[in-house]
């Protein structure tokens, strides 16, 4: 049964990834590999109530994060509708794309900190398209974008779900991780980032047409309300989680409802049609299903290889194989490109004890940097590289000749940093 498995994944995978090639959406593929993958373990398993259960845990899981990404997405096509986004970009004067570049990364890396890599991805997506008006510019940007906020997302308790995880488990505190990977993951961030300037150098920022006064349909105090107001309910969601010990996806959703209800409120004087394509109702039928279906497929076929215990396995013959810690933690990274990070990080806490291995040692630290960032090297080895994946179009065979090389030097050049560190100051 775990070589069907294995097999029916890497068919699975493989049709991903050969999406344009082959013609086949990967949505589609990535349904059918999680339908098929669960019926062979369902048909093989044994036990139907242990394999029910396990479905609904992974099905709760699956909900939570897409609940979030539409939660997120929503809030974010609300601003735009308002053109809340021309805050931001009126105070951005620059038509060099290498400036340009330098100023979306690094607000990208420290924004996802505050919020977390997937909601930035997909705010900071968003503003390029009101920047840029050239499609095949805004694949690099946002492929940068993936870059800058999984490595911001690393250092932070709160930027990462992976980081969020080993916080909750109690292997790593909220200043010890900042403290011990920021140096990485700022690294991780520019070594990719000086090699895209200099192919972007010389090279102008072609703005999108302006919209026509009678598109625009909210007041600059309209516009700027639901700017502010989104930006601070995004924010305000990891403090929601902090403070009531509820998961994020809940709080993302009481934010939409605080949003809605201000919307509600401010346009309620205005003609039916003017309000509804400034409310949520009409933002929900602009957010991109098709990634948010594709999200949900993968999820839940990377859950049978979690279920029957394969990334377990891979662990520890990693572990008896390698035996040098630092090579596992960054070998980790690299499967976190190719599968999800969240199950390879929950078979890491469960093959390795606080006893053994206290919290903020360097085990931990180490797998927060890797498994947060390694993900950048495939475009699906993140949650923000699919929103990117969807938002912008990106094909996977592009990613692979453009960014994938330059993400795989910035993850090791920081995987050095990090080593270096901790041997000189432990």
């Amino acid at each position: 049964m775990i070589g069907a498995i294995i097999a029916i994944f890497i068919v699975a995978y493989a049709a991903i990834a050969l999406e344009h090639p082959i013609k086949i959406n990967k949505s589609a593929s990535a349904l059918v590999g999680a339908g098929v993958l669960w019926t062979v373990y369902a048909a093989f398993g044994g036990d139907h109530a242990l394999i029910g259960n396990q479905l609904d845990e992974s099905v709760t899981t699956t909900a939570k994060i897409v609940f979030f990404l539409i939660g997120a997405m929503t809030i974010v096509e609300v601003i735009d509708a308002h053109n809340g986004f021309e805050v931001i970009t009126s105070l951005i004067r620059t038509r060099s794309q290498v400036r340009l570049m330098w100023i979306v990364c690094f607000v990208t890396f420290f924004l996802s900190a505050v919020l977390d890599n997937l909601t930035t991805t997909i705010v900071m997506i968003s503003l390029m398209k009101k920047i840029s008006d050239k499609q095949e510019d805004r694949l690099f940007f946002a492929s940068m974008i993936v870059i800058a906020a999984n490595a911001g997302g690393a250092w932070s308790a709160i930027g990462d779900v992976t980081t969020t995880m080993l916080w909750i488990g109690g292997q790593i505190t909220p200043l010890a991780i900042i403290d011990g990977v920021l140096p990485a993951s700022l690294v991780n961030l520019l070594v990719p980032l000086l090699v895209v300037s200099y192919l972007l150098r010389g090279k102008r920022v072609i703005p999108p047409a302006r919209p026509e006064a009678t598109e625009i349909l909210a007041t600059p105090f309209e516009r700027n309300l639901i700017f502010f107001l989104g930006l601070a309910l995004l924010i305000a969601v990891p403090a929601f989680k902090t403070v009531a010990h509820l998961p994020p996806f809940l709080g993302i959703l009481f934010a939409l409802g605080i949003l809605w209800l201000v919307g509600e409120l401010i346009h309620r004087d205005k003609e039916t049609r003017e309000k509804r394509e400034l409310l949520p109702p009409h933002a929900l039928t602009r957010i991109d299903m098709s990634s948010i279906v594709f999200f949900v497929g993968i999820l839940l076929a990377v859950a049978t290889l979690e279920h029957t215990h394969v990334l377990t396995m891979l662990a520890q013959w990693l572990d008896r194989a390698v035996g040098r810690q630092e090579l596992i933690v960054v070998a980790l990274g690299l499967f976190s490109a190719i599968v999800d990070n969240v199950p390879l990080v929950a078979a890491s806490m469960g093959m390795y004890s606080l006893a053994q291995y206290p919290p903020n040692s360097f085990l931990w630290e180490f797998i927060a940097y890797s498994a947060g960032t390694g993900g950048s090297i495939l475009i699906i080895g993140s949650a923000a590289g699919v929103a990117a994946m969807g938002l912008e179009k990106i094909q996977f065979g592009w990613y692979v000749r453009r960014i994938s090389g330059l993400a795989l030097l910035g993850y090791l050049a920081g995987a050095a940093v990090y080593v270096v560190q901790y041997r000189i100051f432990h």
